[in-house]
């Protein structure tokens, strides 16, 4: 099964648990989105990598015009549903990956993806592509995990990441974030940068991580050097804590 489709399967049969996920469902990132679109008058955004899709509810809550684009089916079948449940009537879904919008040129005021783009499997082609899609003016907002700028944490965290979840690519460093986004067109990012603690149980539960898998997990831990499992603050029970980062750019002029 190719990388895509492993993706979308993964999510698919995991749809429901992310829409009550704590971890996605909240956060001051949401209400920063949300503010955001109060400034304008009017804003037409695009939330690339939907997932059970929370920031496409904060953005059409706050006014926005929302178009929210996954590869899952089953995903966008939740937050067609969500969004009736709430009333959202300024939110319409798209299926298709990252890479391949079907959109026309300059046609979002907002473009946004929130822990999603650790899963595309060629993000310099879909920087590109969000970088045709909105407007000159426009603001583009990543939000995503994020590697330590240590090469040893970044292993450690890329190692137990595909062990729990088969579909994952990569959690970029900032510094590479920063390197792709200016490759793309846009500017060097602003960025804002905090932790979220992994309950372990949860965590592999959510990904219905395979048992022999989240054994494999625990070893990992078990044998990672004491700086590293410092740095990510590793429990006795498996927990720790991610790094994420808001990153926050426009088309540039130069």
């Amino acid at each position: 099964m190719k990388q895509p489709a492993l993706a979308a399967h993964q999510f698919g049969v995991s749809a429901a648990a992310y829409l009550t996920s704590a971890v996605h469902a909240q956060g001051r990132d949401l209400q920063c989105l949300a503010a955001m679109v109060q400034k304008e008058h009017r804003c037409r955004a695009l939330d690339l990598g939907c997932g059970a899709g929370h920031a496409s509810f904060a953005l059409a809550a706050a006014g926005a015009q929302v178009t929210a684009l996954d590869l899952s089916p089953a995903m966008l079948a939740i937050v067609a549903q969500e969004a009736a449940t709430r009333g959202l009537h300024d939110l319409q879904t798209s299926q298709g990956p990252a890479d391949k919008l079907p959109f026309a040129d300059a046609s979002f005021d907002l473009v946004v993806t929130r822990f999603s783009a650790h899963h595309w499997p060629d993000v310099p082609a879909a920087l590109r592509e969000m970088r045709r899609v909105i407007k000159p003016q426009g603001t583009l907002v990543i939000i995503d995990v994020v590697a330590l700028e240590s090469p040893l944490c970044d292993t450690l965290l890329q190692t137990v990441e595909i062990l729990r979840d088969a579909s994952h690519v990569r959690d970029y460093r900032v510094s590479e974030w920063s390197t792709l986004l200016q490759q793309a067109g846009f500017a060097a990012p602003s960025m804002e940068g905090w932790s979220l603690t992994m309950e372990f149980a949860s965590w592999v539960a959510r990904m219905r991580t395979p048992e022999l898998r989240v054994q494999a997990i625990r070893d990992v831990w078990a044998q990672a050097p004491q700086e590293a499992r410092e740095a990510m603050r590793v429990q006795p029970d498996g927990s720790f804590d991610l790094s994420v980062a808001w990153l926050q750019t426009q088309p540039s002029t130069a």
